[in-house]
């Protein structure tokens, strides 16, 4: 019996390693990436955390073209793997660190970040089995998609840097509401963008201006 198919994409000038345990690198998903660069330049210093990073595409991508470090965090022990392996065929191994573990328990407490990156699995669990060819784990955002979603607002909530930004990337303008008319606390929503294969929005501490 022969274990997982070890495959590549190109993204935004990387090479990405994945298998099928790994959700595939949408090419969608460079935006996030990209955005992610532009308000680097203006957040303060500090490392740049991206939670449920599967592969580490979106986060490496951010980082590659900065001195930023990075922290990589998902619950897949080969997600954390393939990171790992990413950034060292990127170049980027000396300033990017995996973590294995739930979200809220992979970040110190005294841990703060300017930039936030966050890739929950945003699709419903009774609709996962339209997407076959994608790992369960990596899509399965729970009854209404937002479970994991919530999870990713309370450690921004709690581990943002004073004058620091997140994007949360949800499978629609619509979860977006959804997930805000719930209450962000410490956060709120300056933008949203649509793509065609989902939807980013750009979040900051509540008390800055």
């Amino acid at each position: 019996m022969t274990g997982p198919v070890t495959q590549t994409v190109h993204f935004d000038g990387l090479t990405i390693a994945f298998d099928d345990r790994v959700l595939r690198p949408r090419e969608w998903t460079t935006a996030q990436s990209r955005w992610a660069a532009e308000l680097l330049a203006g957040l303060p210093e500090g490392p740049v955390l991206e939670l449920c990073s599967g592969a580490g595409q979106i986060g490496l991508a951010a980082v590659a073209r900065t001195g930023r470090s990075l922290v990589c965090i998902d619950l897949n022990p080969a997600a954390v793997d393939y990171t790992e392996l990413n950034a060292r065929v990127a170049g980027l191994e000396q300033r990017v660190i995996a973590r294995k573990g739930r979200l809220s328990q992979a970040v110190g407490d005294d841990e703060r970040f300017p930039l936030v990156i966050a890739d929950p699995p945003w699709v419903e669990s009774g609709r996962t089995g339209r997407y076959p060819e994608d790992p369960l784990e990596a899509i399965d955002g729970g009854h209404d998609g937002l479970e994991v979603a919530r999870e990713c607002l309370q450690v921004i909530g709690s581990h943002l840097a004073c004058g620091g930004a997140a994007l949360l990337q949800l499978g629609s303008v619509d979860q977006v509401a959804a997930l805000l008319s719930l209450g962000t606390g410490s956060l709120r929503c300056l933008e949203v963008r649509c793509y065609d294969g989902g939807a980013l929005a750009h979040l900051a501490r509540a008390d800055q201006d």
